[in-house]
């Protein structure tokens, strides 16, 4: 079995053993079906959740129905809609499994609620929240000044093992272009 998501914490800040089982405590495991939501649009999140096994994406749906993937979170990475949390208010995108997937949940009032019994809680968020702002900085840029094809070269490069384990009218999605423009550039880089 994969990592664990205090395996995971710790590999972040320094967690006391006393703490550890506080977290560990808190932590339940469930498994999500395919095609299934962690989290669905308009849903006030209550829970983070740790990827143990399997693939997730957060995904926005407009007016039309038309879906635009955020992001793709494999095992080893942390689900949470955490503005929707923070604020109290119902999440504006919804995290689906992509695959058959094991992960483990934690409340966020309890997590939260560990944040004043030592600074290594507070240290994960921060570390957590820096990676975050990274990721989001890191994608804005590459939408404004990349065209499709060097953002599907970043997508290859930032989840080299992920192209045969999504539908390609989702990757297309995360590029930001319609799958007919996906195929094209595949077309042209594998021929």
């Amino acid at each position: 079995m994969g990592t664990t998501f205090i395996d995971f914490i710790k590999t972040m800040a320094d967690v006391p053993s006393g703490h550890e089982e506080k977290f560990l405590s808190l932590v339940s495991e469930k498994e999500i079906k395919k095609g299934s939501d962690f989290i669905g649009a308009g849903q006030f999140p209550k829970s983070l959740g740790f990827v143990k096994e399997g693939l997730f994406r957060y995904y926005y749906i407009d007016r039309k129905g038309e879906e635009f993937t955020k992001g793709f979170f494999p095992e080893g990475t942390v689900l949470s809609s955490y503005s929707a949390m923070i604020e109290k208010r119902p999440s504006y995108f919804a995290i689906q499994a992509l695959e058959d997937s094991k992960i483990e949940v934690v409340d966020y009032l309890k997590v939260s609620a560990l944040l004043s019994d030592h600074p290594c809680w507070k240290d994960f968020l921060i570390a957590q929240l820096q990676k975050a702002f990274i990721t989001k900085e890191t994608r804005e840029r590459e939408f404004l000044l990349l065209d499709a094809e060097e953002r599907y070269f970043k997508f290859k490069e930032r989840f080299p093992t992920l192209e045969n384990r999504i539908r390609q009218h989702i990757i297309a999605s995360y590029l930001g272009i319609a799958p007919e423009s996906l195929s094209r550039i595949r077309r042209k880089i594998y021929l």
